[in-house]
């Protein structure tokens, strides 16, 4: 029995078509395909291409999750980067099949973490596994191009998602720079507020580049050339959060301040999200950053910043914290619940 799973980002899309083992709890990976967005003029082209590309016999498939860079509104989806516009009624008409679901692609993750195996995450705080409270209650945040959040209630196999759009509360400054590049970013991007996804992102790492570069001490600094050349080129803006790392990685001091800044704002906003749910059953940390990353987040460092937080410390030391490494998580978790949604046909 064939399913078909979907991660559609505003930079990425991969397809995916899975089978269903009787012996096994994961769906088995049949056969994939990526595809740039910015190359193509509809996302139903790209299916149109995937379908054709493969031979596929569309009779076979029997159930469909599409994880979208979006807010689901009923049998709809607009994504938030690319003018397109997902329909359900289309997508079952096109596929021919009834068990067609859209989820936001940051909601659909819950539905992966009891489906993961040992090597496609690693724990970097254990926590106190005494704790009997909030056990069913997971926690999942990444840092990609955006900054998502989604909860979960999960009981074995039963799974529960409680959608969140927490990346998009307000920037707290905890420190003197801080409250400077909040005040330079409003100024920088015509805004009233900064929310943390500015800050803790892909874009939010290249903002407080901007801003570090834009003192008189960084004026003269090679890096200039490459962020005046984003300004102008695409290919320059795609690569410049790579480059910062690339430059903090070889020991520039000042790419390694920015990088600082960026680790210890995600540490920060990470204790606070787990001090407001109150995750023991764990809280994951995702998005295309989480790998590159990995090492950073498992410092003293990274911890103490997450646990920093008075006399909720201990509390927040007895939260798991674990970090997906597996850089398609998002299409693995589609594939669970499209492999869920099989029961409902």
């Amino acid at each position: 029995m064939n399913f078909l799973a979907c991660d559609l980002g505003g930079t990425k899309v991969l397809l995916g078509i899975y089978e269903k083992l009787n012996s096994s709890r994961i769906p088995k990976l049949v056969l994939k395909e990526k595809y740039f967005s910015n190359e193509w003029d509809s996302f139903y082209s790209i299916l149109d291409d995937f379908l054709k590309k493969q031979s596929l016999d569309i009779s076979t498939l029997k159930s469909a999750c599409f994880a979208i860079a979006g807010p689901v509104k009923g049998d709809n989806c607009k994504l938030t980067n690319l003018p397109w516009n997902i329909s359900r009624v289309e997508l079952k008409s096109k596929l021919k099949i009834n068990s067609v679901e859209l989820i936001n692609d940051f909601a659909v993750l819950i539905y992966g973490i009891p489906f993961l195996d040992k090597n496609q995450f690693q724990t970097i705080q254990i926590g106190d596994e005494s704790v009997v409270n909030n056990k069913k209650l997971h926690t999942i945040v990444g840092a990609g191009t955006g900054l998502g959040i989604s909860r979960g209630l999960i009981n074995a196999d039963i799974v529960e998602v409680l959608s969140s759009e927490g990346g998009h509360i307000e920037f707290a400054p905890k420190t003197q720079k801080e409250w400077e590049l909040k005040v330079w970013l409003k100024d920088f991007l015509n805004l009233e507020r900064i929310s943390y996804e500015r800050i803790i992102s892909g874009e939010g790492l290249c903002n407080i580049a901007k801003w570090r570069f834009s003192y008189p001490d960084a004026i003269n600094h090679s890096f200039q050339k490459i962020l005046n050349e984003s300004k102008t080129s695409k290919k320059t803006q795609k690569k410049l959060a790579s480059e910062i790392c690339k430059f903090s990685g070889k020991g520039d001091s000042l790419l390694r301040e920015i990088e600082n800044i960026w680790l210890s704002n995600y540490a920060s906003y990470l204790g606070d999200v787990a001090l407001h749910e109150l995750c023991f059953g764990g809280l994951w940390i995702s998005g295309g950053t989480a790998p590159k990353h990995f090492k950073n987040f498992k410092s003293n460092s990274f911890l103490k910043h997450f646990s920093d937080k008075g006399r909720y410390k201990d509390i927040l030391k007895s939260i798991p914290v674990k970090v997906i490494l597996d850089e398609e998580f998002g299409l693995f978790s589609a594939a669970c619940r499209a492999k869920m949604l099989l029961k409902t046909t």
